[in-house]
């Protein structure tokens, strides 16, 4: 059938290309139709290939529906009204999308977002199964728009329209790039360093080394904006900043270790940055002589107030807080011009006896070269002025309250890091420039003739010649005020000083808290998801509001910055190269999902960055380096154990397959070797939960040394098992995780028990890791199954010897199926879930008829009577079910654990009959040194001649000598060939009697007939051929039931029966005669190839 779409609406040229319409299928050819369609040519691009198709459909409404439909057509809008999209008894509605009758949609954001997303309600789309199967009838869908209607969203119309108003309502504040990032980023970097001590650092360097100085800082500062900028641009940034971007790359465990200890130093820089303000405050009382107590509690009690202020500018709202950025930003940007328009200032006597000359060519001449003094050197003045050009982070550790973070962080931070470099560089050339090195601040000291004099200042007048003998007390090297000096107005310096510090610390007083916050919320350490919480409108954290400011105060008080200085800047530091190396990381894992817009980028660029920070850390100070990589390696040590429960697709989960795909495939070109055998096992479970025991048995001897896969079999209609299937895959590896079991879980649906083992034995594994031995559990109930299900068994048995695979059959003496006790403890887990809703519904209703009063006792009575006896039946069923496990499943609970367990002490007794490459007395060896059967000691038993019995021994123990495999005794067993004791036997062919066919008792046409009929029944003449083998099986069982009784295992050599030879029957009575009534067996044989070797 053809579909069309209807042209009245899609030759309107306002109609939207994509939109979904609602049309309506009619068989009846329609006049109105016809005339819609008319002569015109059809749009091709936007409607369905045939004109035929206009005959049969066209747009109906449903009653009193015309002016709904009509406002939906216009631009593809939502709609909210009652939809019927499939109604296959009346009228048939489908969702159309490119003019074709389909439920499939077009692209949109909305299928990508995450859920709870706060940019937008997240849509599902019709999924592959809806889309795939024949379209399902008698859907009706309620109100909601025609998205949600046809991506299966639960969401009402008027639901997300609320949700949509009360997001308008709520008024987020959200920053653009340059109220958010720029003018944070350059008043973090433009610091206290610009005023005071780059005069000073430009002296001891010059000019030349001074910019190398600050071009090494720059550098660091741009290849992590870099990075930072690549990082921001490949997917939607949330709050937490540095941490954020951290943990989102390269995992909780890195982002966990660096978030707390950059939100630690952001809270100590809080401190830093207020008693550098408070210092300044101190100098100017001193001067005054306006001292409040000394000049360390002056320096206390003004930074308390200080900090006291900025806690209550940052809890008043970032709104408040950007606007007293942008107000200090101005101070500062007034008090730089201030500075370079008194460069050009024609200078006085005063200034020119401390140092200052205006634009000088003999001054900067002589300023070039360094000079360095005290014990100084280039890395010593670099590690001074470093701290100076961090800050970059300021503004994307407010991430969250940016209205594009990923516009915003890279442009605002490059163009900040731009800006505040200028004008370092500036600052530094005007004033060696304008300023002698040494001055000594007396006007008399001017040049005599007659007299020698050194310096540039001799050539304009003045002779600061003493200052090379004796201390001066201006010019660079001298004074730390000499921005001030040179200024146009001295005081707007001091204002500078002032904001450069109040900033700063404000910049860090709102990150701290921020970054806190986003750690918290992630939960990645449990204790603190008291700090997540946040309130008001921009969900802002007061808690960590709160706790930054009494690790601020409790620095402030300590007063001993100096010696936290050098740390804090190794952990700022140590974030700048995570976040170098995150960008490293992501390129270098190669995932599809790293597709940064920001080009401009380098991973061995980053690499190169990364490294550079941790040069620089230690250049600054190697033993604050030391304790800042000993705290991060504690942290991530700490998180990487407690392993929380988080996905975030790092490139650290994108390496580790990576390095998987290429071992595998570096694994395929290495030879299998017999020294480097391992077993690699499927193991037929099931669901793992469902046989634990035979789980736990297997994975002993594979866990940390071969494959082990858990496989289940899904039979049935094709369509459910795939869907039960597919719903299940996750859970049940998760179970295997959650339990510590190394395995894997896979699954197939097929049309039989058999075709779907044969499946996974051809295709489980990847190239060398391939399965070589396939384990199952004994099937216990094979005289009452029906006969395909033993054929099935049987069946699987020959497929694994046809594929050469080895086969180890396990028994254990109450089988290994605990799905009647997991049913049990989930009615029960129900069971209490009622029961304590029941009791919280109690105690509310107690509360509300508390607050009646008096007239409400009567009924309150009532419902106690009433709960009384709901509870009193709650708890006889919880007894009786209760009792019902404690007796029923007892035995088989402790069973199905008994392979956890420790094993005391006792042996493992090895029946190593036959040779079969080794595979018999490999298992039990590396069972043997496992830790929970290290108290087993192996016995062997092997048949042998009664007058041959020492040789036979010395033969055996040294082959296994050979094999360095320890062992206990050696066994010789002569008397496997004699016949069973009566009783056995008989037991035996009561045992098979119900599946014989007693054919030489009947005539030939009736035997030919029951063949027929009944060709899995054990014949008189199969019998007869495989007596001696029957009698073997029956006397190894008295041989066992002898030797082995109290062994904690035994494993023997599993018969093996011929293809299409032996019966299916007659080979399970083999296997259920020869392990009855012993302890936990394993029949095993192997492929008959070498597993062991005793060559070098």
């Amino acid at each position: 059938m053809s579909m069309n779409n209807s042209p009245n609406v899609f030759l309107d040229p306002n109609a939207n290309r994509f939109q979904v319409n609602i049309i309506n299928e009619s068989h009846d050819n329609n006049e109105t139709s016809q005339e819609n369609v008319g002569s015109d040519p059809p749009h091709y691009e936007e409607t369905s290939f045939t004109d035929e198709a206009h005959n049969r459909l066209r747009i109906s409404y449903r009653p009193g529906k015309k002016e709904l439909y009509d406002n939906f057509l216009q631009n593809g809008e939502k709609m909210e009204a009652s939809l019927h999209p499939y109604d296959t008894h009346t009228k048939m509605y489908y969702l159309q999308t490119f003019g074709h009758n389909t439920v499939d949609p077009v692209p949109k954001i909305d299928y990508y977002r995450n859920t709870g997303s706060i940019s937008g309600n997240k849509l599902n789309r019709p999924s592959l199964l809806e889309i795939h199967e024949q379209l399902a009838k008698n859907i009706a869908v309620t109100t909601g728009s025609v998205e949600r209607v046809a991506n299966g969203e639960s969401t009402t119309g008027d639901e997300a329209a609320v949700s949509k108003e009360e997001e308008n309502k709520s008024g987020l504040v959200k920053f653009g790039w340059v109220k958010g990032v720029l003018v944070r980023c350059m008043l973090n970097i433009w610091g206290v360093m610009l005023f005071i001590r780059l005069s000073w650092i430009i002296g001891q360097a010059g000019i030349g080394l001074g910019i190398i100085v600050i071009g090494l800082s720059v550098v660091v500062t741009t290849l992590t904006g870099i990075s930072m900028s690549a990082i921001c641009t490949n997917g939607v940034v949330r709050g937490g900043g540095a941490y954020y971007l951290i943990s989102r790359s390269l995992g909780p465990e890195f982002g966990g270790s660096i978030g707390l200890i950059f939100a630690f130093a952001n809270a100590v820089a809080v401190a830093m940055y207020v008693v550098g303000f408070a210092e300044t405050v101190v100098e100017l009382l001193k001067e005054s002589d306006t001292l409040m107590v000394d000049e360390s509690n002056d320096i206390r009690i003004i930074g308390t107030i200080t900090v006291v202020c900025l806690l209550g500018i940052s809890v008043a709202g970032m709104e408040w807080e950007a606007k007293a950025q942008v107000i200090l930003l101005i101070v500062l940007l007034v008090a730089i011009a201030n500075f370079f328009i008194g460069t050009v200032i024609p200078t006085n006597n005063e200034k020119k006896a401390r140092g200052f000359f205006n634009y000088q060519a003999s001054i900067f001449a002589e300023n070039f070269g360094p000079d360095f003094r005290s014990g100084e050197g280039f890395f010593s003045v670099f590690a001074i002025f470093f701290p100076a050009a961090t800050g970059i982070l300021a503004g994307a550790n407010i991430s969250g309250d940016l209205k594009d973070p990923q516009i915003a962080i890279p442009k605002g931070t490059m163009l900040a890091i731009l800006i505040t470099t200028v004008a370092y560089i500036g600052v530094a050339i005007c004033a060696a420039s304008c300023v002698v090195r040494d001055a000594t601040g007396n006007i008399n000291d001017t040049v005599v003739p007659g007299m020698s004099c050194n310096g540039s200042a001799c050539s304009l007048g003045y002779d600061f010649s003493r200052c090379a003998s004796q201390p001066c007390d201006y010019g660079l090297m001298n004074n730390f005020q000499v921005m001030s000096m040179v200024s146009g107005f001295g005081p707007l310096i001091t204002a500078g000083i002032f904001s450069a510090t109040l900033s700063s610390a404000l910049a860090s007083l709102v990150s701290a808290p921020k970054v806190f916050q986003a750690l918290c919320k992630d939960n990645v350490y449990k204790g603190l998801e008291f700090f997540a919480k946040g309130y008001g409108k921009n969900n802002e954290p007061i808690r960590g509001y709160v706790l930054t400011f009494l690790i601020a105060m409790a620095f402030i008080l300590i007063a001993e910055l100096n010696t936290i200085a050098p740390i804090i800047s190794n952990f700022f530091l140590a974030s700048y190269a995570l976040i170098n190396f995150s960008c490293f990381h992501a390129s270098y894992a190669k995932s599809p999902g790293w597709r940064p817009a920001f080009r401009y980028y380098n991973m061995w660029v980053s690499l190169f960055g990364a490294l550079l920070c941790c040069g620089v850390m230690f250049v600054i100070n190697w033993w604050a380096a030391l304790i800042t990589y000993a705290i991060e390696l504690f942290l991530y040590i700490y998180v990487t154990y407690k392993k929380p429960e988080v996905n975030w697709g790092s490139s650290t989960q994108a390496l580790y397959y990576v390095n998987a795909l290429d071992s595998a495939l570096a694994l395929t070109t290495v030879e299998d070797h017999v020294k480097n055998f391992r077993p690699q096992c499927i193991v037929l479970t099931g669901a793992p939960m469902i046989r634990p025991a035979l789980l736990d048995i297997t994975h002993t001897f594979t866990k940390n040394n071969g494959l082990c896969i858990c496989c289940e079999v899904y039979t049935g209609p094709r369509k459910l098992c795939v869907k039960e299937m597919n719903s299940g895959m996750a859970k049940k590896q998760a179970w295997l995780t959650k339990n510590k079991r190394k395995a894997f879980y896979a699954a197939v649906a097929a049309d039989s028990f058999r075709d779907g083992v044969k499946s996974l034995l051809q295709a489980s594994g990847l190239g060398r890791m391939k399965p070589n031995t396939l384990v199952i559990g004994f099937k216990k109930d094979w005289r009452n199954a029906p006969a395909t299900q033993v054929e099935n068994y049987v069946g699987i048995i020959h497929d694994a010897f046809d594929f050469e695979l080895g086969m180890i059959i396990v028994r254990i003496s109450q089988g290994f199926d605990i799905s009647q006790v997991l049913q049990v403890q989930e009615e029960l887990e129900k069971l209490e879930q009622e029961r304590l809703a029941l009791e919280a519904t109690i105690k509310e209703n107690d509360f509300e008829e508390r607050k009646s009063g008096i007239c409400g006792f009567f009924r309150k009575a009532t419902t106690l009577n009433i709960s009384k006896h709901e509870l009193k039946k709650e708890s006889t069923i919880n007894t009786m079910q209760s009792m019902h496990v404690g007796e029923f499943n007892q035995k088989l609970l402790e069973a199905s654990t008994q392979f956890k367990k420790k094993q005391g002490k006792g042996t493992i007794d090895i029946w190593w009959l036959f040779d079969d490459g080794g595979l018999t007395i490999l298992i039990p060896y590396i069972l043997s040194i496992r830790k929970k059967w290290k108290n087993c000691k192996l016995r062997i038993f092997t048949g042998g001649k009664a007058n041959r019995i020492e040789e036979e021994k010395l033969v055996m123990a040294s082959l296994l000598s050979k094999f360095r495999i320890k062992f206990a005794d050696i066994n010789i067993i002569c008397d496997i060939n004699i016949k069973p004791n009566k009783e056995s036997w008989k037991f035996f062919e009561e045992m098979i009697e119900p599946y014989r066919l007693h054919e030489s008792c009947k005539d030939i046409t009736t035997a030919e007939k029951l063949k027929r009929e009944t060709p899995w029944k054990i014949t008189d003449a199969e019998l007869e051929a495989f007596k001696e083998k029957s009698y073997r099986q029956v006397r190894l069982n008295e041989l066992l039931q002898e030797h082995s009784r109290a062994a904690n295992l035994i494993v023997l050599s599993l018969p093996v029966a011929r293809k299409g030879v032996v019966s299916d029957y007659l080979y399970m009575a083999w296997l259920e005669i020869l392990s009855k009534n012993l302890p936990p067996t394993l029949m095993v044989r192997g492929n008959h190839k070498n597993v062991l070797t005793f060559y070098s």
